[in-house]
This record gives C-alpha cells, sequence and structure tokens, in this order.
C-alpha cells in the first residue's frame, strides 16, 4: 500500500509537467528586417533570428538578434574657414538584440501576440563588404563600440500549420541616446515550433 501510494505521489507531482507538454514548447525562426531609422531618415534592411521558449501557457520568452546592412547615405561638411563643401559617402550598418515577454492573445491557427522587448542597438560606420565575416566582427566589438539601450513594444501576427509558421512584427524600436529616438521596425520570416 505505501508502494502505491508513494507512486501516487510521484504521478501528481509530474502532473503539470505533464500538462505543460502540450502545444510548442520552443520557436526558432528567422526573418528578414525593415527599420526606419528616424533620426537619419533612412532605411535599412536585414536578417535576423529569434529563439523563444514557453513560460507558461499563453506567455512566451524571446530573444532575437538582426544585422542590418551596409546603408550609403550622403553627408555633408563646410569648413567654415574657406567655405569649401566636402560630400562623401558613409556606409552605416546596424546590429541590434532584444529579450523580452511575448503574450498570444487567443488558439487560433492565425494569432494575434503583443510583446515587450529591452536590448541593445550598435552602429557601425564601415565601408567593408557585408559578409559573415563583418557580422562576426560586429558582434565582437560590442564592448569596443558605443551601445545604445532599446526598449521595443511592438505585435503582430504568428500562422502555423503544424510546426511550420509564419510570423509578422511590427513596433517602435526606441534607443536611447541624448534623448529618446523611435523608429519604425517591421520583421517578417517562417518559424519552426517544437
Amino acid at each position: 500500500m505505501k508502494r502505491v501510494a508513494f507512486l501516487l505521489f510521484v504521478a501528481g507531482c509530474f502532473a503539470p509537467f505533464a500538462a505543460a507538454q502540450e502545444g510548442e514548447h520552443v520557436q526558432v525562426g528567422v526573418f528578414a528586417d525593415y527599420l526606419r531609422l528616424g533620426q537619419t531618415d533612412t532605411n535599412f534592411g536585414g536578417v535576423g533570428a529569434r529563439l523563444g521558449f514557453q513560460a507558461y501557457k499563453q506567455l512566451k520568452f524571446e530573444g532575437e538578434m538582426s544585422y542590418d546592412f551596409d546603408q550609403a547615405f550622403t553627408e555633408g561638411f563646410t569648413n567654415t574657414s574657406t567655405g569649401s563643401v566636402t560630400i562623401r559617402r558613409s556606409g552605416m550598418r546596424i546590429l541590434h538584440g532584444e529579450f523580452g515577454p511575448r503574450l498570444n492573445i487567443g488558439r487560433h491557427r492565425i494569432q494575434p501576440f503583443v510583446t515587450l522587448k529591452g536590448g541593445f542597438i550598435d552602429f557601425h560606420l564601415n565601408n567593408a563588404p557585408a559578409t559573415l565575416g563583418t557580422l562576426f566582427s560586429s558582434v565582437d566589438g560590442l564592448r569596443r563600440d558605443n551601445v545604445n539601450g532599446v526598449f521595443y513594444p511592438g505585435g503582430g501576427l504568428q500562422g502555423h500549420l503544424g510546426p511550420l509558421g509564419m510570423r509578422l512584427d511590427i513596433g517602435d524600436e526606441m534607443y536611447f541616446n541624448h534623448g529618446t529616438h523611435n523608429n519604425l521596425r517591421i520583421s517578417f520570416g517562417p518559424t519552426f515550433r517544437f
């Protein structure tokens, strides 16, 4: 009798974990990224990846990182002593990473969601070609460069058929550098959940 009671006790302890096993546990995705940098009115495009895990029913925690490719824009400099104007092209790349909760609204094939994330954004002025090596040097150089804090409130839609799905995010990626700078950010891409 004691063995049966012990087995029932152990089974009762693991029942919540068995119930949590229904649905998605981990979601992995890649995405195309669009960022409208408000301070310079410049459009950036890039790629990124995200990883999320289920914390409690409709609440997920996820982290993501994206790399926006070189966007050249023209800058003008005026020499006040000679009056000459020099114009050159500057290549700017952006690396951003964020982590935070995502709350799914409803349990349908197409789900709306809201999210609040915090993280960093790093701006690079670099004329080197956009390769995998320049991405790794950007990540490696985070501690040496100017990194700004980011707050990202957003939302979107995600749909799935079995483990495969698509996801659309839209939000305001606010970075803090001598005030708050608001930037429109949109990402879209496939997801895989298991």
